[in-house]
């Protein structure tokens, strides 16, 4: 199985892709730890392009990533899609409280990097700043994953999603027992989200 996991940044694609792999008994891979250098130097597409082909060389894997340049040479071969979309006050508190924890226990990352807490405090590099400002954008990737299937209708026989309504989703629980989550098109009073009528427009 190869399957990528997106999603806006705190909605659990970290979490999500390495519990697959683990089930999966399949390579997990990150594609901020193929993009991101030493001294948080960034990749350019020639450099990053190979490592990703080469990374996803395997039958099977699970990667964790959206990185929309790397999209042709990341679905070549993809066979699942898991899209992660959470409501903005869990994301932005998941995001305020990662920065904080990996601040705070001096956590390294990839390549020796790590994120400080001036930097997500006092810096225009703030990943709570860029999350603010980039959530909404992000939830349209849900409509823009579906333009790629209905332009693609001839390949993709179907698309499914793990459950109908947020009450029904196996994610409730897991990985932390006792969360709830809210990954799906309707909601717990079986009303359809903003995501469904996105969907249902462009199906039109």
């Amino acid at each position: 199985m190869r399957i990528n996991v997106v999603g806006t940044s705190g909605c659990g694609k970290s979490t999500v892709g390495k519990r697959l792999a683990e089930r999966l008994s399949v390579p997990y891979i990150q594609l901020d730890e193929l993009y991101w250098k030493s001294n948080w130097g960034e990749s350019t597409d020639e450099e990053l392009f190979p490592k990703l082909e080469k990374a996803l060389s395997p039958d099977e894997w699970v990667l964790d990533g959206n990185y929309n340049r790397t999209t042709s040479i990341k679905w070549k071969r993809v066979q699942m899609v898991v899209y992660l979309d959470l409501p903005f006050h869990i994301v932005l508190y998941r995001i305020i409280r990662r920065s904080l924890l990996r601040g705070i226990r001096n956590e390294e990352l990839w390549h020796g990097n790590k994120e400080t807490l001036w930097k997500h405090l006092f810096t225009t590099d703030s990943m709570i700043l860029w999350t603010i400002k980039r959530f909404s954008m992000n939830r349209k990737r849900y409509t823009e994953l579906f333009e790629v299937f209905v332009k693609h209708s001839d390949k993709v026989a179907r698309v499914s999603t793990w459950g109908t309504v947020d009450s029904e989703s196996w994610k409730n629980g897991w990985p932390v027992k006792g969360r709830t989550n809210y990954p799906l098109l309707f909601d717990r009073n079986y009303s359809p989200k903003e995501a469904y009528h996105s969907i249902m427009n462009l199906a039109s």
